[in-house]
């Protein structure tokens, strides 16, 4: 229904009821009918259904088989291991999913507890929860509407409406109806929403809306959607199938080979579901997490706190950063930014001895001073004193030399506030309002200025400037009764006022390094064009032509298949509403985009949470955007964002390098075990050489590269292509490479040791490819450099693990008690040279394919 459309006497109507409120047993009617007046969950999730969903994904089931069959067999060490990683694992998944009941928690809390309602010609208080449509609500500065409302009666009402609708100013209520038109949330003066602030005045409103059919209603259904993937866990998932897959058929292969090679049946049992569970790489999920927290704690000395963790690598492939303006790329404080002073006026009076201008802009306003010093008041009215502040002029000394005896507020249909104040020759009022309102009620001596006061006014709108003009009028007595026609009439204008909410200083750094990094910002914004477009071309987010700016209205007009077409193109959206938003965002993901959606309001929520990535303000966000956000800004810095990107990508970088050290050692593994038959050579490892290796030489050093620093010139290429798989070509390549040579490196020694009838041959294997796997792990911390370009100590806990996993490999050989264990006996000197000579071929080899690629980019 447009409430906002229609006169007072049809919405009393259609509501059924009056200026004495309603009966108290109707009230009781319409509330068994329309409801409790708050915001309502759907069906909650069990804990056991998001238990199940988490232990049933493809590559969880197979570990839990393997395990099983492991526990049987006598593997019950790697069997606790195993079922250890899945339970963290799902206590993860279960946390994040009750992510969205933590955001209606939010919502439902913003609203007051009790409000004052006529009822049967009475003023009572009543549970917010309990009012209904036709309620009539008392409301006052300090209070939060409680439901949707059509104002009533209004007495200097102005509501802080920037969580719902962007704008940065309170907007003044009127009670009249609007002329027929489309109207954005903003722009419906008469209404009040659920949710918002009144800052100033007093007045009564009827409610048109409760609970889940307000707009902050809306905004929960919107909010209460599917979680969205992040890239990380879309390649996970389709890696882990496919890998899983092929690592059970070469682990069956390799026990039909064996057993018909007349290899004892168990013993071949063992070793196939050793290497399956040494192969399929159950740690991944773990160190993931450790990777992103890492990543995490390092955002926290940023000013940026991780709420979901996946978010953190999901930077890493954002290739859109949708961005609320209000407080993100502009200090949410509104700003004087040009003044126009009319010079050559003549007057005796002493309040044109300085500036004009600046006199009647620190006198006509309601600001009053705080005991720290601070001003308090309407932003508006704040950024116009302020500024005659900077200037000298200061209001408490003025007001002592021109007290205001009388005033007349503003009103939305005059747009204007008119101040009396005590001269020391009579008296003189300040209008202060709209430009087109002052210029026709201008004395007949400046008539023939007004083009060019219009033209300076029309220079400042351009930029994007709320221009407002001042205009004054000497008295020599005031008459009993003021008539404010009179006195707003036959007016000496003495200039105007352009301001705006600027941008902060660093956003335009961090938007043109978004771009550089391949990251296209969006500005989406519920202020109007000109003012939209100004901050957007001063931060770089508009830089010719092509750039598209689109309004709320126009978007609304366009056709699904219209908007699709030109959605690539738009950087500033104006005057939108939080429908539109998610509107925007769908578009962009359904041309294969991930997107950042940066807000602090109210109204940003359901974007923030269908967004691949929710971004929100810790300092002036609600606790609404906070809790639907993946990602809280400490700071309110879009600057930030661009470092949380640089974290994103060097998280996701060390990702693929531990994958890429895990399968290149498991595939070395393969290789060792499934061609030893080939060459007429006995297996080289058995099932506990290959846990080791899994729980030991693969795990430390694996969960170590979680730490390596960020590639150099990480954020001089674009984002990861989200479509594309974890298993690249590149990778595949570097992987059966180096894993053939890692396991011909150790077929290899394995036959030398043979050859020189050395009894223990298998302690040699063993200990060759635990330590190519060493050697490989430091060669791979860079894609393209030198292990000696990027230092040795650049990555200090990798240095710790490679330590520790090389001193414990010593232990399981010269120890005693470890060669029972263990199945090995103790090297040589002689020997244990040779073992390491052999092992460090991967990591010269790997070092020359690097020398390759730096010397050959196209390579690469």
């Amino acid at each position: 229904m447009n409430w906002h459309l229609l006169p007072l006497s049809e919405v009393s109507r259609l509501l059924d009821t009056s200026s004495s409120g309603l009966e108290q047993t109707n009230a009781s009617k319409r509330l068994a009918e329309y409801g409790k007046n708050k915001i309502v969950d759907k069906k909650t999730k069990t804990v056991i259904g998001i238990l199940f969903r988490q232990l049933t994904s493809f590559m969880i089931l197979i570990l839990i088989v393997v395990a099983i069959i492991s526990g049987f067999i006598g593997g019950i060490t790697d069997t606790i291991i195993i079922l250890a990683i899945i339970l963290v694992n799902a206590g993860i998944g279960f946390i994040q999913e009750f992510k969205a009941e933590k955001a209606m928690q939010a919502l439902r809390s913003i609203i007051p507890n009790k409000t004052r309602v006529i009822r049967s010609g009475n003023t009572i208080e009543v549970p917010s929860d309990n009012l209904v449509p036709g309620d009539l609500i008392l409301l006052e500065a300090g209070n939060r509407i409680p439901a949707d409302v059509r104002f009533v009666e209004t007495h200097q009402v102005k509501v802080d409406e920037s969580t719902l609708t962007g704008e940065s100013h309170s907007v003044e209520k009127i009670v009249e109806q609007l002329a027929k038109g489309d109207y954005p949330l903003g722009d419906r003066v008469n209404l009040g929403f659920k949710g918002t602030f009144v800052t100033n005045g007093r007045g009564s409103a009827y409610v048109t809306a409760t609970g889940m059919k307000t707009e902050l209603g809306h905004i929960a259904e919107m909010i209460q959607t599917h979680e969205t993937l992040t890239p990380l866990q879309i390649r996970l998932a389709t890696f882990g199938k496919q890998l899983s897959i092929v690592i059970l058929l070469i682990c069956t292969s390799i026990f039909l080979i064996g057993w018909l090679s007349g290899e004892d049946i168990l013993a071949m049992l063992l070793t196939s579901i050793s290497l399956a569970v040494a192969a399929i790489p159950e740690a991944l999920p773990a160190l993931v997490t450790i990777a992103l927290a890492f990543g995490a704690k390092r955002l926290i000395k940023s000013n940026a706190i991780v709420r979901n963790l996946p978010a953190v690598e999901t930077l890493g492939s954002v290739t859109y950063i949708c961005t609320d303006k209000t407080g993100t790329l502009t200090q949410n404080k509104m700003t004087v930014q040009e003044i126009y002073v009319v010079t050559d006026i003549k007057t005796k009076s002493a309040f044109f001895q300085h500036n004009a201008l600046l006199n009647a802009m620190a006198l006509n306003n309601d600001v009053t001073q705080k005991s720290d010093n601070k001003w308090f008041g309407d932003a508006t009215e704040i950024a116009l004193v302020q500024y005659a502040f900077n200037e000298k002029v200061e209001k408490i000394d003025l007001e002592k030399k021109f007290p205001r005896v009388a005033e007349f507020p503003f009103d939305a249909s005059r747009k204007c506030m008119t101040t009396i104040h005590q001269t020391e020759k009579g008296y003189i009022a300040i209008t202060k309002g709209a430009v087109d309102a002052l210029l026709p009620n201008l004395i007949k001596n400046q008539k023939t200025l007004l083009y060019e006061f219009e033209q300076k006014a029309d220079k400042m709108a351009n930029k994007g400037y709320r221009v407002l003009g001042y205009a004054i009028k000497e008295i020599d007595e005031l008459p009993e009764v003021l008539d404010v026609e009179v006195l707003e009439s036959s007016l000496l204008f003495v200039g105007l006022a352009g301001m705006i909410d600027p941008p902060r200083e660093e956003a335009k750094q961090a938007v043109a390094q978004c771009k550089e990094a391949g990251i296209i910002p969006v500005m989406i914004t519920g202020d109007h064009k000109l003012t939209a477009k100004a901050i957007a071309m001063v931060l770089g987010i508009i830089t010719s032509e092509e750039d598209i700016i689109l309004s709320g209205s126009k978007l609304a007009s366009l056709t699904d298949q219209q908007f699709k077409d030109i959605v690539d193109k738009v950087r500033v959206y104006a005057r939108v509403n939080p429908e539109q938003k998610l509107k925007i965002i769908k578009a962009l993901q359904g041309k294969g985009h991930f997107v950042a959606m940066t807000g602090d309001g109210v109204n940003d929520a359901p974007a923030l949470k269908i967004a691949n990535i929710g971004i929100a303000m810790g300092v002036n966000g609600t606790e609404v955007s906070k809790e639907a956000a993946d990602m809280i800004l400490l700071d309110d810095n879009f600057a930030t964002i661009v470092i949380a990107v640089k974290h994103g990508r060097m998280i996701f970088d060390n990702i693929l390098k531990f994958i890429k050290y895990i399968l290149t050692g498991n595939f070395g593994e393969i290789c060792a075990i499934f061609l030893a038959p080939f060459f007429g050579l006995p297996f080289p490892l058995l099932a506990i050489h290959i846990l080791w290796i899994n729980l030991v030489t693969d795990g430390l050093p694996g969960l170590a590269l979680a730490s390596e620093p960020e590639e150099l010139n990480i954020m001089k290429h674009p984002p990861k292509d989200p479509k594309q798989n974890i298993f690249t070509k590149r990778m595949a390549y570097h992987i059966f490479w180096v894993g053939f040579l890692m396991g011909m490196v150790t077929l290899g020694t394995q036959a030398w040791a043979i050859q020189q009838q050395i009894p223990h041959w298998q302690t040699i294997a063993f200990t060759v490819l635990c330590f190519s796997q060493m050697g490989h792990v430091m060669a791979i911390r860079s894609k393209r450099n030198s292990l000696f370009t990027i230092g040795l100590l650049s990555n200090k806990p990798l240095l710790w693990a490679l330590l520790i996993t090389i001193t414990l490999q010593l232990l399981i050989i010269y120890i005693p008690f470890c060669n029972v264990i263990f199945k090995t006996q103790p090297l040589t000197v002689f020997e244990l040279a040779v073992t390491i000579i052999a092992s460090t071929v991967v990591f010269w080899a790997v070092e020359i394919e690097k020398w390759i690629i730096r010397r050959n980019s196209k390579y690469y």
